[in-house]
Protein backbone atom coordinates (compact mmCIF):
# COMPACT_ATOMS: atom_id res chain seq x y z
CA UNK A 1 0.00 0.00 0.00
CA UNK A 2 1.50 3.73 -0.67
CA UNK A 3 1.76 5.53 2.42
CA UNK A 4 1.94 9.41 3.14
CA UNK A 5 3.09 10.56 6.12
CA UNK A 6 1.55 14.23 7.45
CA UNK A 7 4.24 15.96 10.20
CA UNK A 8 2.41 18.19 12.54
CA UNK A 9 -1.37 17.44 13.52
CA UNK A 10 -2.33 21.20 14.05
CA UNK A 11 -5.34 22.39 11.47
CA UNK A 12 -3.00 22.38 8.34
CA UNK A 13 -2.07 19.14 8.75
CA UNK A 14 -5.25 17.48 9.21
CA UNK A 15 -7.21 19.26 6.58
CA UNK A 16 -3.92 17.51 4.50
CA UNK A 17 -4.26 14.34 5.94
CA UNK A 18 -8.62 14.54 5.42
CA UNK A 19 -8.37 15.27 1.83
CA UNK A 20 -5.65 12.43 0.90
CA UNK A 21 -7.64 9.78 3.16
CA UNK A 22 -11.13 11.13 1.34
CA UNK A 23 -8.58 10.06 -2.02
CA UNK A 24 -8.14 6.99 -0.49
CA UNK A 25 -5.00 7.34 0.77
CA UNK A 26 -3.55 5.66 4.16
CA UNK A 27 -2.71 8.34 6.21
CA UNK A 28 -0.57 8.45 9.20
CA UNK A 29 -0.38 11.89 10.75
CA UNK A 30 3.06 12.26 13.17
CA UNK A 31 2.38 15.10 16.05
CA UNK A 32 5.47 15.67 18.25
CA UNK A 33 3.20 16.89 21.19
CA UNK A 34 0.93 14.45 23.18
CA UNK A 35 -2.26 15.61 21.69
CA UNK A 36 -2.86 17.39 17.86
CA UNK A 37 -3.92 20.33 17.01
CA UNK A 38 -2.95 22.24 20.86
CA UNK A 39 -3.01 25.88 19.34
CA UNK A 40 -5.80 25.29 17.61
CA UNK A 41 -7.75 24.91 21.31
CA UNK A 42 -5.76 27.50 22.89
CA UNK A 43 -7.28 29.80 20.30
CA UNK A 44 -10.61 28.45 20.77
CA UNK A 45 -10.92 29.37 24.79
CA UNK A 46 -11.55 33.12 23.53
CA UNK A 47 -13.92 31.97 20.98
CA UNK A 48 -12.69 30.09 17.84
CA UNK A 49 -13.00 32.78 14.98
CA UNK A 50 -12.83 29.83 12.26
CA UNK A 51 -12.87 32.84 9.82
CA UNK A 52 -14.39 35.95 7.87
CA UNK A 53 -17.93 36.28 5.92
CA UNK A 54 -15.65 38.31 3.35
CA UNK A 55 -15.52 36.99 -0.63
CA UNK A 56 -11.91 36.31 -1.73
CA UNK A 57 -11.47 39.74 -3.49
CA UNK A 58 -11.78 41.17 0.25
CA UNK A 59 -9.62 38.64 1.61
CA UNK A 60 -6.55 38.54 -0.21
CA UNK A 61 -5.34 41.68 0.53
CA UNK A 62 -4.67 40.75 4.21
CA UNK A 63 -2.61 38.37 2.73
CA UNK A 64 0.08 41.21 2.23
CA UNK A 65 3.08 39.59 0.28
CA UNK A 66 1.98 36.41 0.15
CA UNK A 67 -1.38 37.03 -2.06
CA UNK A 68 -0.55 36.30 -5.49
CA UNK A 69 1.11 32.50 -4.92
CA UNK A 70 -1.62 31.71 -2.01
CA UNK A 71 -4.61 32.75 -4.08
CA UNK A 72 -5.20 29.47 -5.75
CA UNK A 73 -5.43 27.51 -2.21
CA UNK A 74 -7.82 30.12 -0.99
CA UNK A 75 -9.70 29.95 -4.09
CA UNK A 76 -10.52 26.93 -3.75
CA UNK A 77 -11.12 26.35 0.00
CA UNK A 78 -12.46 30.06 1.05
CA UNK A 79 -14.93 31.45 3.70
CA UNK A 80 -17.79 29.94 2.65
CA UNK A 81 -16.27 26.90 2.32
CA UNK A 82 -14.78 26.87 5.50
CA UNK A 83 -18.51 27.27 7.04
CA UNK A 84 -19.82 24.44 4.77
CA UNK A 85 -17.02 22.28 6.50
CA UNK A 86 -17.40 22.99 10.09
CA UNK A 87 -21.36 22.91 9.76
CA UNK A 88 -20.69 19.91 7.95
CA UNK A 89 -19.52 18.28 11.14
CA UNK A 90 -22.48 19.33 13.34
CA UNK A 91 -20.77 22.37 14.24
CA UNK A 92 -24.01 25.40 14.12
CA UNK A 93 -21.54 28.39 12.82
CA UNK A 94 -23.24 32.66 13.17
CA UNK A 95 -21.26 35.57 11.91
CA UNK A 96 -20.88 38.31 14.38
CA UNK A 97 -21.12 41.90 13.85
CA UNK A 98 -17.73 42.46 12.72
CA UNK A 99 -18.20 39.83 10.07
CA UNK A 100 -16.06 36.99 12.12
CA UNK A 101 -17.36 33.57 11.79
CA UNK A 102 -17.66 31.74 15.17
CA UNK A 103 -19.53 27.72 15.78
CA UNK A 104 -22.10 28.86 18.29
CA UNK A 105 -20.36 26.62 20.53
CA UNK A 106 -17.58 29.36 20.69
CA UNK A 107 -14.80 26.67 21.57
CA UNK A 108 -12.67 24.64 19.68
CA UNK A 109 -12.98 21.39 21.11
CA UNK A 110 -16.59 20.19 19.72
CA UNK A 111 -15.18 21.07 16.67
CA UNK A 112 -12.06 19.21 17.01
CA UNK A 113 -13.54 16.58 18.15
CA UNK A 114 -16.21 16.05 15.62
CA UNK A 115 -12.98 16.26 13.12
CA UNK A 116 -11.21 13.72 15.20
CA UNK A 117 -13.72 11.24 14.76
CA UNK A 118 -14.21 11.74 10.82
CA UNK A 119 -10.38 11.53 10.30
CA UNK A 120 -10.88 8.16 12.11
CA UNK A 121 -13.32 7.15 10.22
CA UNK A 122 -11.36 7.75 7.12
CA UNK A 123 -9.12 5.56 8.51
CA UNK A 124 -6.29 7.78 9.36
CA UNK A 125 -3.73 6.60 11.78
CA UNK A 126 -2.48 9.71 14.48
CA UNK A 127 0.60 8.89 16.38
CA UNK A 128 1.11 11.41 19.16
CA UNK A 129 4.90 11.91 20.82
CA UNK A 130 6.60 11.05 17.27
CA UNK A 131 9.01 14.60 16.69
CA UNK A 132 10.28 15.12 13.70
CA UNK A 133 14.02 15.08 13.57
CA UNK A 134 15.62 15.43 10.26
CA UNK A 135 15.96 13.29 7.15
CA UNK A 136 17.64 9.55 6.24
CA UNK A 137 18.16 9.97 2.79
CA UNK A 138 14.54 10.93 1.41
CA UNK A 139 12.64 9.64 4.77
CA UNK A 140 11.86 11.66 7.47
CA UNK A 141 13.59 10.52 10.68
CA UNK A 142 11.35 10.50 13.97
CA UNK A 143 12.04 10.51 17.77
CA UNK A 144 9.32 8.03 19.42
CA UNK A 145 7.91 8.15 22.89
CA UNK A 146 10.40 6.19 24.05
CA UNK A 147 13.62 8.36 22.78
CA UNK A 148 14.38 5.58 19.56
CA UNK A 149 14.85 6.74 16.34
CA UNK A 150 13.17 5.64 13.38
CA UNK A 151 12.99 6.09 9.84
CA UNK A 152 9.15 6.67 8.10
CA UNK A 153 9.20 4.96 4.77
CA UNK A 154 6.83 7.01 2.89
CA UNK A 155 6.00 7.77 -0.56
CA UNK A 156 4.88 11.40 -0.27
CA UNK A 157 5.01 13.84 2.90
CA UNK A 158 3.22 17.09 4.11
CA UNK A 159 5.08 19.25 6.45
CA UNK A 160 2.50 21.28 8.42
CA UNK A 161 4.90 22.01 11.54
CA UNK A 162 3.80 25.42 12.32
CA UNK A 163 5.49 28.38 12.82
CA UNK A 164 8.26 29.48 15.65
CA UNK A 165 5.41 30.89 18.39
CA UNK A 166 4.06 29.61 21.51
CA UNK A 167 6.87 26.44 21.51
CA UNK A 168 5.45 24.91 24.25
CA UNK A 169 2.23 24.45 22.01
CA UNK A 170 4.33 22.55 19.50
CA UNK A 171 5.34 25.36 17.25
CA UNK A 172 9.49 26.07 18.07
CA UNK A 173 10.83 26.08 13.94
CA UNK A 174 13.50 24.18 14.82
CA UNK A 175 12.64 22.74 11.70
CA UNK A 176 14.06 25.73 9.84
CA UNK A 177 17.75 23.65 10.72
CA UNK A 178 17.31 20.69 8.26
CA UNK A 179 14.11 21.24 5.93
CA UNK A 180 16.59 21.42 3.23
CA UNK A 181 16.01 24.83 1.95
CA UNK A 182 16.37 28.91 3.37
CA UNK A 183 13.67 30.02 4.95
CA UNK A 184 12.98 33.21 5.29
CA UNK A 185 14.18 34.66 8.85
CA UNK A 186 10.84 34.07 11.48
CA UNK A 187 9.90 36.94 12.80
CA UNK A 188 7.10 38.22 15.35
CA UNK A 189 2.92 38.55 13.65
CA UNK A 190 0.08 39.71 15.34
CA UNK A 191 2.30 40.15 18.51
CA UNK A 192 1.64 42.53 21.74
CA UNK A 193 3.20 46.07 22.38
CA UNK A 194 5.58 46.37 24.98
CA UNK A 195 5.43 49.18 27.31
CA UNK A 196 6.52 50.20 30.39
CA UNK A 197 3.82 51.80 32.00
CA UNK A 198 4.19 54.54 34.69
CA UNK A 199 2.82 54.10 38.06
CA UNK A 200 -0.31 56.18 37.64
CA UNK A 201 -1.41 53.49 35.04
CA UNK A 202 -1.60 50.64 37.27
CA UNK A 203 -5.47 51.02 38.55
CA UNK A 204 -6.15 50.63 34.77
CA UNK A 205 -4.75 47.29 34.16
CA UNK A 206 -6.99 44.65 32.38
CA UNK A 207 -8.86 46.96 30.88
CA UNK A 208 -10.17 47.15 27.41
CA UNK A 209 -9.53 50.26 25.32
CA UNK A 210 -12.35 50.98 22.93
CA UNK A 211 -13.35 53.84 20.78
CA UNK A 212 -9.88 54.30 19.20
CA UNK A 213 -8.15 53.75 15.84
CA UNK A 214 -4.66 52.71 15.57
CA UNK A 215 -1.60 53.64 13.62
CA UNK A 216 1.76 52.45 13.01
CA UNK A 217 3.50 52.96 9.44
CA UNK A 218 0.59 51.93 6.42
CA UNK A 219 -1.57 49.22 8.98
CA UNK A 220 -4.03 51.04 10.43
CA UNK A 221 -6.99 48.93 12.82
CA UNK A 222 -10.03 50.32 14.80
CA UNK A 223 -10.04 47.38 17.10
CA UNK A 224 -9.94 47.07 20.91
CA UNK A 225 -6.77 46.68 22.69
CA UNK A 226 -6.77 45.49 26.41
CA UNK A 227 -3.69 47.47 28.77
CA UNK A 228 -1.66 44.50 30.65
CA UNK A 229 1.45 44.60 32.80
CA UNK A 230 3.13 43.93 29.82
CA UNK A 231 2.25 46.46 27.54
CA UNK A 232 -0.75 47.02 24.93
CA UNK A 233 -2.38 43.29 23.55
CA UNK A 234 -4.96 42.21 21.86
CA UNK A 235 -6.89 42.36 17.97
CA UNK A 236 -6.63 46.50 17.67
CA UNK A 237 -3.25 45.77 18.25
CA UNK A 238 -1.97 42.85 16.38
CA UNK A 239 -3.39 44.39 13.39
CA UNK A 240 -0.69 46.92 13.41
CA UNK A 241 1.86 45.30 14.82
CA UNK A 242 3.80 44.53 11.65
CA UNK A 243 4.09 48.39 11.39
CA UNK A 244 5.90 48.33 15.18
CA UNK A 245 8.01 45.32 13.84
CA UNK A 246 9.23 47.54 10.51
CA UNK A 247 9.78 50.37 13.37
CA UNK A 248 7.31 52.74 12.48
CA UNK A 249 6.29 54.80 14.97
CA UNK A 250 3.09 53.74 16.78
CA UNK A 251 -0.17 56.25 17.37
CA UNK A 252 -3.31 56.30 18.60
CA UNK A 253 -6.16 58.13 17.84
CA UNK A 254 -8.27 58.77 20.84
CA UNK A 255 -10.91 60.68 18.96
CA UNK A 256 -11.54 58.50 15.48
CA UNK A 257 -14.68 59.77 14.84
CA UNK A 258 -14.10 63.70 15.18
CA UNK A 259 -12.25 65.77 12.87
CA UNK A 260 -9.01 68.03 14.24
CA UNK A 261 -11.25 71.04 13.92
CA UNK A 262 -14.51 69.06 15.89
CA UNK A 263 -12.00 68.85 18.56
CA UNK A 264 -10.59 72.54 18.71
CA UNK A 265 -14.01 73.68 18.47
CA UNK A 266 -15.08 71.37 21.90
CA UNK A 267 -12.07 72.67 23.36
CA UNK A 268 -12.41 76.47 22.76
CA UNK A 269 -15.43 76.23 24.91
CA UNK A 270 -15.59 78.04 28.15
CA UNK A 271 -13.01 75.93 30.96
CA UNK A 272 -13.85 77.98 33.95
CA UNK A 273 -11.78 76.66 36.73
CA UNK A 274 -12.30 73.04 35.70
CA UNK A 275 -8.60 71.23 35.45
CA UNK A 276 -7.54 70.48 32.09
CA UNK A 277 -8.48 66.57 32.45
CA UNK A 278 -12.29 67.17 33.54
CA UNK A 279 -12.29 69.76 30.36
CA UNK A 280 -11.68 67.12 28.30
CA UNK A 281 -13.82 64.63 29.59
CA UNK A 282 -16.91 67.12 29.80
CA UNK A 283 -15.83 68.59 26.26
CA UNK A 284 -14.67 65.49 24.52
CA UNK A 285 -16.44 63.24 26.85
CA UNK A 286 -13.42 60.91 27.08
CA UNK A 287 -13.38 58.18 29.67
CA UNK A 288 -11.40 57.85 32.42
CA UNK A 289 -9.44 55.48 30.95
CA UNK A 290 -8.55 57.62 27.56
CA UNK A 291 -7.70 60.61 29.83
CA UNK A 292 -5.16 58.49 31.52
CA UNK A 293 -4.20 57.21 28.44
CA UNK A 294 -3.68 60.96 27.45
CA UNK A 295 -1.83 61.99 30.27
CA UNK A 296 0.43 59.23 29.86
CA UNK A 297 1.55 59.96 26.30
CA UNK A 298 0.48 63.19 25.80
CA UNK A 299 2.24 65.14 28.64
CA UNK A 300 3.75 68.22 28.62
CA UNK A 301 1.04 69.75 27.05
CA UNK A 302 1.50 73.09 24.25
CA UNK A 303 -0.63 75.32 25.10
CA UNK A 304 -2.26 76.03 21.48
CA UNK A 305 -5.48 74.23 21.36
CA UNK A 306 -4.99 73.06 17.78
CA UNK A 307 -2.26 71.36 19.14
CA UNK A 308 -3.70 69.77 21.42
CA UNK A 309 -6.08 68.60 19.36
CA UNK A 310 -3.78 67.43 16.97
CA UNK A 311 -1.88 65.29 19.75
CA UNK A 312 -5.04 63.34 21.15
CA UNK A 313 -5.82 62.99 17.22
CA UNK A 314 -2.11 61.25 16.30
CA UNK A 315 -0.58 60.17 20.13
CA UNK A 316 2.72 58.88 19.94
CA UNK A 317 2.86 56.01 22.28
CA UNK A 318 6.46 55.48 23.76
CA UNK A 319 7.21 51.69 24.27
CA UNK A 320 9.82 49.12 23.48
CA UNK A 321 8.72 47.20 20.97
CA UNK A 322 7.12 44.02 20.26
CA UNK A 323 7.06 41.27 22.69
CA UNK A 324 9.30 38.45 22.62
CA UNK A 325 8.48 36.23 19.26
CA UNK A 326 7.53 33.34 21.19
CA UNK A 327 4.71 35.03 23.10
CA UNK A 328 2.95 36.36 19.20
CA UNK A 329 0.03 34.72 17.82
CA UNK A 330 1.84 34.38 14.83
CA UNK A 331 5.15 34.76 12.90
CA UNK A 332 6.14 36.11 9.56
CA UNK A 333 9.03 33.91 7.49
CA UNK A 334 9.46 30.45 6.76
CA UNK A 335 9.45 28.61 3.41
CA UNK A 336 9.56 30.88 0.82
CA UNK A 337 7.72 30.52 -2.11
CA UNK A 338 9.92 30.18 -4.49
CA UNK A 339 11.39 27.03 -2.69
CA UNK A 340 7.72 25.09 -3.81
CA UNK A 341 5.52 24.46 -7.17
CA UNK A 342 2.63 25.50 -7.45
CA UNK A 343 1.30 22.62 -5.33
CA UNK A 344 3.19 23.52 -2.55
CA UNK A 345 5.72 20.76 -3.05
CA UNK A 346 9.48 21.18 -2.39
CA UNK A 347 11.67 21.51 -5.54
CA UNK A 348 14.50 19.93 -4.01
CA UNK A 349 12.84 17.68 -2.20
CA UNK A 350 10.11 15.71 -5.01
CA UNK A 351 7.29 14.20 -3.05
CA UNK A 352 7.58 16.64 0.04
CA UNK A 353 4.85 19.28 0.24
CA UNK A 354 4.83 22.06 3.28
CA UNK A 355 1.39 23.65 4.91
CA UNK A 356 0.24 26.35 7.46
CA UNK A 357 2.08 28.81 8.89
CA UNK A 358 5.52 27.26 8.18
CA UNK A 359 5.09 28.67 4.78
CA UNK A 360 6.31 32.27 4.51
CA UNK A 361 2.90 34.16 4.86
CA UNK A 362 1.62 36.51 7.52
CA UNK A 363 -2.45 37.73 7.96
CA UNK A 364 -4.09 39.64 10.67
CA UNK A 365 -5.87 37.56 13.33
CA UNK A 366 -10.06 38.01 12.57
CA UNK A 367 -10.67 34.42 10.68
CA UNK A 368 -7.39 35.26 8.43
CA UNK A 369 -5.09 32.98 9.92
CA UNK A 370 -7.32 29.43 10.43
CA UNK A 371 -8.31 29.96 6.88
CA UNK A 372 -5.38 30.11 5.36
CA UNK A 373 -4.03 27.45 7.17
CA UNK A 374 -6.96 25.03 6.39
CA UNK A 375 -6.65 26.38 2.81
CA UNK A 376 -3.38 25.25 2.47
CA UNK A 377 -2.94 22.42 4.30
CA UNK A 378 -5.77 21.42 1.84
CA UNK A 379 -4.14 22.54 -1.44
CA UNK A 380 -0.75 20.27 -0.03
CA UNK A 381 -3.16 17.75 0.75
CA UNK A 382 -4.65 17.78 -3.23
CA UNK A 383 -0.72 18.34 -4.73
CA UNK A 384 0.37 14.66 -2.76
CA UNK A 385 -2.91 12.97 -4.00
CA UNK A 386 -1.82 14.29 -7.90
CA UNK A 387 1.85 13.23 -7.06
CA UNK A 388 0.68 9.55 -5.87
CA UNK A 389 -1.80 9.07 -8.85
CA UNK A 390 1.56 10.13 -11.24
Amino acid sequence: MTRVAVIGGGPAGLAAAEVMAEAGLPVTVYEAKPSVARKFLMAGKSGLNLTKAEDLSTMLPHYTDATDWLTPALQAWDSAAVVRWAEGLGQEMFTGSTDRVFPKAMKASPLLRAWLQRLDGLGVNILPRHRWIGWEGKQPMMKGPDGAELSVEADAVVLACGGASWARLGSDGAWADWIGVDPRPFAAANAAVAVGWSGHMAKHMGQPIKGVAWRSGPYRSRGEAVMSHRGLEGGGIYSVSRGVREDADLYVDLLPDLSVDDVVARLNRPRGKASFANHLRKMLRLSPLKIALAQEWGRPWPVETLKIARRLKKLRITHSGLRPMDEAISTAGGVPAYALDDAFMLRARPGVFCAGEMLDWEAPTGGYLLTACLATGRWAGQGAVRYMKR
